[in-house]
C-alpha cells in the first residue's frame, strides 16, 4: 500500500481489522467516539521497530475499557494490528495510537448493541524542547469523576487547558484536584525533587497511571505523596513524564524558573529510562 499526498507518503492505518491508507479510511459519523467521545485510547513510542512497553500500555487499555464499560479487543489481535501499522509505514522510530470507541449509536449518549470500533495508527514523534514551562491551569481535575484514572478519548478539558499554556508561553498546563492537592498535566505526569526526595503525586489525586510514571517507581526510588499544589512552584527540580516525552526537566512554573534544571534527581532518573529503553522494549 503506497502513495503520496503534498506532504509526504500516505498513512497506512488499521481499522476494524483491515489495513487501509488514510485516505481510504472511512468512519461512521454516528461512532459514539466523534458524538459522545466514548472510547478509550493509548498512546505508544515506537523503537526500533517495536512498539515500545505494548504489555503495559495494552493492561492499561484493558483497564480503561473496563471502566468505561467498553469491549476491549484482545491484546494479540492489538499487538498484530500494531505490527502491521509499524511495518506498512516502514518505521524504526514514531509513535502508535491505539483508540477503541463502543461504535455507531445514537445522537444522544446511549450506545447500540454493536461492535467496538477499533483504530490502529501511527505518526512522527512530537519534537520536545529540552525543558519545558508549565503553567497552572485555573480549572480543577476532578479525583472524583467516573472517568479518573481512566485515559479517556473525553479530552476537552486538555485542549482548553493546553490552549491556555500556549497562551502563557508555556508547553504543558498543570492541574489540582478538587481538594487543591497536585494532579497531572493534560498528557503527563509530574516528578518532584524536594530536597533528596523524589516525590509524585499517588494514583488517588485522580492523576492517570502513567506508563513511563509505572516504569520510574520500578527504577529509582520515589515516593507517592498527597502534594499541596504550591509544592510544584516551590520544589528545587520538577519534572514531566510521558509515553513520548519520557523524562522532560521543567525549567519554570507560571514565568518563574525552578532552582535547577535539570536537577540530579531528574538527570538520575534520565539516565535510568534511557538505560531500560536501550536493553528492553517490552519492560
Amino acid at each position: 500500500m503506497t502513495g503520496r499526498t503534498e506532504s509526504g507518503p500516505v498513512s497506512v492505518l488499521w481499522i476494524d481489522g483491515a489495513l487501509v491508507e488514510e485516505a481510504e479510511a472511512r468512519l461512521s459519523p454516528f461512532d459514539h467516539g466523534l458524538l459522545t467521545g466514548d472510547g478509550v485510547f493509548e498512546t505508544l513510542r515506537i523503537i526500533r521497530g517495536r512498539p515500545f512497553a505494548a504489555r503495559r500500555h495494552l493492561d492499561r487499555l484493558a483497564r480503561s475499557a473496563a471502566g468505561m464499560r467498553l469491549p476491549c479487543p484482545e491484546a494479540a489481535v492489538v499487538r498484530s494490528a500494531m505490527d502491521q501499522v509499524i511495518g506498512g509505514n516502514h518505521l524504526d522510530e514514531g509513535r502508535l495510537r491505539v483508540t477503541v470507541t463502543s461504535g455507531p449509536g445514537a445522537l444522544g449518549s446511549d450506545r447500540a448493541s454493536v461492535e467496538p470500533t477499533v483504530i490502529v495508527a501511527a505518526g512522527p514523534l512530537p519534537t520536545w524542547p529540552p525543558a519545558a514551562d508549565v503553567a497552572v491551569a485555573p480549572w480543577p481535575r476532578n479525583e472524583r469523576s467516573p472517568l479518573a484514572g481512566v485515559k479517556s478519548t473525553s479530552y476537552g478539558e486538555n485542549v482548553v487547558a493546553l490552549a491556555f499554556a500556549r497562551d502563557r508561553g508555556a508547553g504543558e498546563a498543570i492541574f489540582a484536584n478538587l481538594a487543591g492537592r497536585l494532579c497531572e498535566g493534560t498528557g503527563t505526569n509530574l516528578f518532584l525533587g524536594l530536597g533528596r526526595r523524589l516525590v509524585t503525586p499517588s494514583l488517588s489525586s485522580g492523576c492517570l497511571a502513567g506508563v513511563t510514571r509505572e516504569l520510574l517507581l520500578e527504577l529509582v526510588e520515589v515516593a507517592e505523596d498527597d502534594l499541596p499544589l504550591t509544592a510544584l512552584a516551590e520544589a528545587d527540580e520538577a519534572f514531566l513524564t510521558s509515553s513520548t516525552r519520557d523524562v522532560q526537566p521543567i525549567r519554570s512554573v507560571d514565568g518563574s524558573p525552578l532552582p535547577s534544571c535539570p536537577g540530579p534527581l531528574t538527570a538520575a532518573a534520565t539516565a535510568a529510562f534511557r538505560a531500560l529503553v536501550a536493553r528492553n522494549d517490552d519492560p
